[in-house]
């Protein structure tokens, strides 16, 4: 079995549709996980992590001893990814036992499902289960040694696997699973990685879980078209997703509201909390991709692909990530230019 690096590329910046068990079978280990865990999708955490970590180094945790804070910065960022990927291991062995997820339903369309393409059994993907929730487990275990089992750390982790756990249900069947993309892969992902690397000081923690509001928000726009797309599908199942309980249209407007409110949030940030300097407008340059996403939800989702659309079907989700892509790009680079100008030239946007 040979490691095909190209595959890793490919899963983590795309979502592969795969049909054949043999092709499937010649993969290395690494590029099976990827795929299963849709991980251009599960790329959000590490996101999450790097502002989390930037924002650390801003507030000086970084200073007594470089090493060791980028050590558990990896350690941690790595955790929650294998985390991330665990809970999909677990979201497809739990919608496809009850029934939901098969052969005709939405999601199998768009990427490998290995249960239903049965790639792998039941057990075999219970194995992979385990195995990724015990590496995920053992960073755990890390955070909590380095923090000296600091209780802010305990209750981040303990309210983050509480939502992971219960997300495919019940959750997402009672319209209250988007809420619960948002507040992870924003708030609480960022400011769990920022204690973490603080050792547990909770003196910044909370203008450091506003700032990761316009990411947070990002992420659900995602989530939310997602489900916009597959809520003919989900009302059949019985999935009461949001679009499902507000109904399409409702659920198009809320999308917008989101879309426009990760830029309202930027200039909240820069111009009346000053936590970040006008270096973050650049994330503006992706404002051109948010209005296609919103120019789309002004409208019902069509009926046929359009011609050359080769994300079909999702729709909605496929332009919230396209402008997701770009926006978490700026804003990393945003944030990560803010960080250095703070830390050579203190005091050259004081917070006020």
């Amino acid at each position: 079995m040979k490691v095909n690096f190209s595959m890793w590329k490919k899963a983590l910046s795309t979502l592969v549709k795969m049909d054949s068990k043999e092709e499937w079978d010649e993969l290395d280990v690494v590029s099976k996980w990827l795929i299963a865990t849709r991980s251009a999708v599960t790329i959000v955490t590490l996101y999450s992590c790097a502002i989390g970590g930037l924002l650390a180094i801003r507030h000086g945790y970084f200073n007594d001893n470089w090493g060791m804070s980028i050590l558990a910065w990896v350690i941690v960022t790595l955790g929650l990814f294998i985390a991330h990927g665990t809970n999909n291991f677990l979201n497809d062995y739990t919608d496809f036992a009850r029934g939901v997820d098969t052969e005709s339903y939405f999601r199998t369309q768009y990427s490998v499902h290995p249960l239903i393409q049965k790639f792998w059994s039941k057990e075999q993907q219970f194995r992979w289960f385990a195995i990724s929730g015990t590496l995920a487990m053992l960073a755990g275990l890390f955070a909590l040694f380095y923090t000296h089992f600091s209780l802010d750390i305990i209750i981040l982790f303990a309210v983050g696997a509480l939502v992971l756990l219960f997300y495919t249900w019940p959750l997402k069947h009672i319209a209250l699973g988007e809420l619960s993309i948002f507040l992870i892969w924003g708030p609480i992902i960022v400011a769990a990685v920022f204690l973490v690397l603080a050792r547990g000081s909770t003196e910044h923690v909370w203008p450091v879980a506003l700032a990761a509001v316009p990411w947070g928000l990002s992420v659900v726009s995602i989530n939310l078209g997602k489900h916009i797309d597959k809520a003919p599908e989900d009302k059949k199942k019985m999935v009461g997703t949001l679009p499902v309980v507000i109904g399409e249209k409702a659920a198009r407007i809320t999308n917008i509201i989101l879309l426009a409110l990760i830029y309202l949030f930027i200039l909240y940030l820069v111009f009346i909390s000053r936590y970040f300097s006008p270096i973050l407008l650049i994330v503006f340059f992706a404002g051109q991709r948010m209005l296609y996403a919103i120019g789309v939800h002004t409208k019902p989702r069509p009926a046929e692909p359009p011609q050359d659309w080769p994300y079909w079907p999702t729709w909605f989700a496929g332009f919230t990530f396209y402008h997701n892509r770009l926006f978490s790009n700026l804003l990393l680079i945003a944030i990560l230019i803010d960080t250095l100008l703070r830390l050579f030239l203190p005091g050259f946007w004081p917070a006020q």
